[in-house]
């Protein structure tokens, strides 16, 4: 239902009224999961470090600090690609929305630049917002953590302070992020032209995704140099660990590749799932619509790609760790060794969860958005004689279209990922007896991990389609059509 006058009179007096448009509340969140993350995580390490430090026979180990460091710096790496990512959707998302208010304002003269710089600018104040959050709240979770950790360790001897400056680094890093994540979100808002300002928000046709030559063919160029390079780290992970290094560029890449040009990727996954649901008219449009805009189905879909992606990357490669280690020691290598390997994967996959989480968030924030963004769309349904309920079982549709498209493709990539990454590293490492190198293995594929992640986005899904449903049955025919 559209607000009262007097509701919107206060929004438009309000400072900052634009916090109040849809995604803006989920971005800050996204923002603040990443900064709390990353100071939860150097203040852990940080302790850690602290621990070890004040031990008599491992506190001179050089190997075991850089090794701390170097996870701490991946992890928070990650998190902010992630949440980089999903700011960047949704602002895309946000600019779609606004087309026809951007394009009035081209009409009287503004220029295309000065709204782009408008929208980074709010990217700038979300970022800000949601790294001071973050920077408060994970201070105080490290602090209850550290107090508690104390308590049940019985230590008393380490001297260890939470509040650091380091602690700022992850909060400026998100900030400077969300900021750079919206100026490219915003790129739409050099296409918008005044004739614009006859329709209402816009989204990029199947046929306009295609004609985007220049941003496709960096897509494949990245996609294919990453796989290049994953080969390469593969095969010079026979002989030296350092592959995992050369595996890692290759990996990044061709997931930025993979993102970039979505587009291309995601609509042949959401055809081939379409036809899982039937041929019932509600079936048959909800598949429509995921591929009718393939930008906004995409945009969607890649933020669980990379979740589903991360977790079950970190489950392959643990698995393929211990496969690859069996095979080289000719059998079971010492209990010892596996006892260690589980009880990292189980605080791994704790902490990649995270990234999971932001990429959760991303998906509700974009199926709402669409949703409001399509009131006359869906209007127009209703006043064809859609029911309530078919308009609602449509939207669940689509968020399962796209959900189950988003885990196919991350499991297929968090498998290629794992293996990659466990064989680069091991691949030319032996284990007694048997002392085998170099050696080569299939995947190992966990399979209750497997079926988590399977769980988790089903939940996922359910729950993101339930704001979504609600809105799309809330305004009565008239009113969408006469917006």
């Amino acid at each position: 239902m559209p607000r009262p006058a007097a509701d919107r009179g206060r929004a438009a007096t309000a400072p900052l009224p634009w916090l109040r448009e849809r995604g803006m509340g989920a971005s800050v969140l996204v923002s603040a999961i990443s900064s709390a993350f990353g100071v939860v995580l150097i203040s852990a390490t940080a302790y850690i470090a602290a621990i070890l430090s004040a031990d008599p026979y491992i506190g001179d180990s050089e190997m075991l600090a850089a090794v701390l460091s170097i996870m701490t710096v991946l992890l928070v790496g990650v998190a902010v690609y992630v949440a980089a990512i999903v700011t960047a959707n949704t602002f895309s998302a946000v600019v779609a929305g606004r087309t026809r208010r951007i394009a009035l304002l081209r009409l009287i003269g503004a220029s295309a630049r000065s709204q782009r710089t408008e929208i980074a600018r709010q990217g700038l104040v979300v970022g800000l917002i949601g790294a001071v959050v973050g920077l408060v709240a994970g201070t105080a979770i490290a602090a209850a953590g550290i107090a508690l950790g104390n308590r049940l360790l019985g230590i008393e001897n380490v001297d260890f302070e939470v509040v650091q400056p380091i602690l700022l680094v992850p909060a400026v890093i998100v900030a400077l992020t969300t900021w750079a994540a919206a100026w490219a979100g915003s790129r739409r808002v050099l296409t918008v032209t005044p004739l614009a300002a006859l329709g209402g928000s816009v989204e990029a046709s199947h046929d306009d995704t295609v004609r985007r030559r220049g941003r496709n063919g960096t897509a494949i160029t990245l996609f294919v140099c990453g796989a290049g390079l994953l080969a390469l780290g593969i095969a010079i992970g026979l002989v030296s660990p350092l592959g995992v290094v050369v595996a890692f560029v290759g990996g990044l890449l061709s997931f930025t590749g993979l993102a970039l040009g979505a587009t291309l990727v995601m609509p042949p996954v959401l055809r081939l799932v379409g036809r899982l649901f039937g041929k019932s008219a509600t079936a048959r449009l909800a598949a429509e619509n995921a591929l009718r805009y393939p930008e906004r189905s995409s945009r969607m879909a890649i933020g669980v790609v990379m979740g589903v992606t991360l977790v079950t990357m970190f489950a392959v490669a643990l698995e393929s760790v211990k496969a690859v280690l069996v095979a080289s020691a000719g059998g079971e290598p010492p209990t010892e060794m596996i006892t260690i390997i589980d009880t990292f994967s189980a605080i791994m996959m704790g902490l990649v969860a995270v990234s999971a989480v932001i990429a959760g968030v991303g998906l509700v924030n974009l199926l709402t958005i669409g949703v409001v963004q399509r009131r006359r769309e869906l209007g127009l349904l209703r006043a064809l004689g859609v029911s309530n309920g078919q308009v609602r079982r449509m939207v669940l549709l689509e968020a399962a279209h796209i959900t189950i498209a988003a885990t196919a493709t991350g499991l297929a990539l968090g498998v290629a990922y794992g293996w990659a990454g466990a064989q680069s590293l091991l691949g030319s490492v032996s284990v007694p007896p048997l002392w085998l190198q170099p050696t080569l293995v299939l995947p190992a594929v966990p399979l209750w991990p497997v079926v988590a992640i399977i769980v988790a986005t089903t939940v996922l899904t359910l729950v993101a389609a339930v704001v979504p449903t609600r809105l799309a049955t809330r305004v009565s025919p008239v009113e969408a059509l006469a917006e």
